[in-house]
């Protein structure tokens, strides 16, 4: 891996993020710029707002770090960067506190060098969608997401993947109706629950009623088998007849909008991995709980792609476009733990999901 880009603080004030993105054969050029927030003198008030206004110009991904907790550093450039590394946690969604910030900056460089449609499109998107309404917002992930659909990214993860038959479950979710809670649970644990378009269709399906039906007060979603969800079926990527037709599809035929519009009555129960849409769909409930062997990952951008199931929708609204972005663009994973601080879930239960709330409609 190629050394970053790095810049000081008085070099950003100075314009050093600026200048054309894209080279002579529209190839985004520089795609992102680690902002080292340690080096040279100590900046000024003036140079500081300097800084903030040379950050908005930029049309680069900025990556902030310190080695320390960014004494000095206004609130307002951790706000216009798109994350900030540091060792110690200030408690702020605008940082993520890391062993060791220098070598997260070249991993996250790594990442976008190696994906900068993918990277870029999703620094516009987190962007303006929390200025958009939830339906809106989910339009524009949709749009953004079949844009990358015919980008070299994804044509070149595509092109190496072999594809193998998709599995189809028998009932691939699970319904039940306790009085005035409804029980969903999805049910294809040889795939780990892989969210396949049959269980996309039937999961839309299964909690239709709870959007017209006032006399349901309660949605419980989980999932039966090792994990809550695997993120999408890998093996129906690149399967739609076009990209206005996939659009069509993830927006209109897809569980984001029901599940957004239930959510203040909806509880999610997740456990071991959460990957994708296992946790995109996840966010937009108001109670989330996690068994202690959750792990959360959002693997798209490695397959030259965004999170394509609301995820640059809700998760943002859970913990701020900061530490969506790390998490699409790092790749790694979280655990519960860290998911419990950051507020991506709010509670950590021991001994429940794996299905225990509908398992009597299987029998």
């Amino acid at each position: 891996m190629t050394s970053p880009s790095v810049i000081t603080v008085a070099e950003l004030a100075a314009g050093a993020a600026d200048g054309d993105l894209l080279d002579g054969e529209a190839c985004p050029e520089r795609p992102l710029l680690v902002v080292d927030l340690d080096a040279g003198p100590a900046p000024g008030d003036a140079e500081w707002m300097a800084a903030v206004r040379g950050a908005l110009r930029s049309e680069r991904l900025l990556v902030g770090r310190s080695a320390g907790v960014v004494e000095g550093c206004p609130p307002k450039l951790l706000e216009v960067l798109d994350v900030t590394l540091v060792r110690e946690s200030l408690g702020a969604e605008t940082v993520v506190a890391v062993e060791d910030p220098e070598a997260e900056a070249t991993a996250l460089y790594g990442n976008a060098e190696a994906q900068p449609h993918a990277a870029l499109v999703l620094r516009q998107l987190l962007r303006m969608s929390g200025k958009l309404p939830v339906p809106e917002a989910l339009d524009a992930e949709s749009f953004a997401y079949s844009t990358l659909l015919g980008g070299p990214g994804f044509a070149d993860w595509l092109g190496a993947r072999v594809r193998r038959p998709v599995a189809v479950a028998d009932e691939p979710v699970l319904v039940r109706r306790d009085g005035s809670t409804l029980y969903v649970t999805l049910n294809h644990p040889e795939r780990r629950n892989a969210h396949s378009a049959r269980m996309r269709d039937a999961l839309a399906a299964a909690v239709a009623p709870a959007v017209w039906d006032a006399g349901v007060r309660e949605v419980v979603l989980d999932g039966n088998g090792p994990a809550f969800c695997s993120g999408g079926d890998l093996d129906e990527f690149g399967t739609a007849p076009d990209l206005a037709t996939a659009h069509l599809v993830r927006t209109r035929a897809g569980a984001a909008r029901q599940l957004h519009a239930i959510g203040d009555r909806l509880t999610v129960r997740l456990h071991g991995y959460c990957v994708g849409a296992g946790i995109e769909l996840a966010a937009f409930a108001h109670r989330v709980v996690a068994a202690p062997d959750t792990f959360v990952r959002l693997p798209e951008l490695s397959m030259g792609l965004i999170p394509g199931a609301g995820g640059t929708v809700g998760i943002p609204r859970r913990i701020g476009r900061w530490r969506t972005l790390y998490l699409v663009l790092g790749g790694g994973t979280l655990d519960a733990a860290g998911a419990l601080a950051w507020g991506l879930v709010d509670q950590v239960e021991e001994g429940r999901g794996q299905g225990n709330s509908s398992k009597a409609n299987a029998s």
